[in-house]
């Protein structure tokens, strides 16, 4: 599957944004989704994973109850909706496909997109 992130920006603290990840060459509702972001100077880590049918997800500690990941399979897209967004949050995200598993692991993800900047200024 092949995939194409977007909808990065430039954002004061406190605003929102909602990257998209839109999927092609495979059945999309086959995938696990996952979103990773990798800051400046540190390791990429998953911020959130979503179920192939979208009824479980996974956030990671630091976004709890400020992002939201979802998905429209007719659409093959998945979405993350940040919220209440923290100069922290400024990182390279990436969306990531899975076929097999619901994991915030990277090993498990083989197709990746290119990456959306998302800056937050305080």
């Amino acid at each position: 599957v092949q995939l194409q992130a977007s909808g990065g920006g430039l954002v004061q603290a406190g605003g929102s944004l909602r990257l998209s990840c839109a999927a092609s060459g495979q059945t999309f509702s086959r995938y696990f989704m996952g979103w990773f972001r990798q800051a400046p100077g540190k390791e990429r880590e998953c911020v959130a994973v979503i179920s192939r049918s979208g009824s479980s997800t996974y956030y990671v500690d630091s976004v709890k109850g400020r992002f939201t990941v979802s998905r429209d399979n007719a659409k093959n897209t998945v979405y993350l909706q940040m919220n209440s967004l923290k100069p922290e949050d400024t990182a390279v995200y990436y969306c990531a496909a899975n076929l097999f598993q619901f994991t915030q692991s990277e090993e498990g993800y083989k197709s990746w997109g290119q990456g959306t900047l998302v800056t937050v200024s305080s």
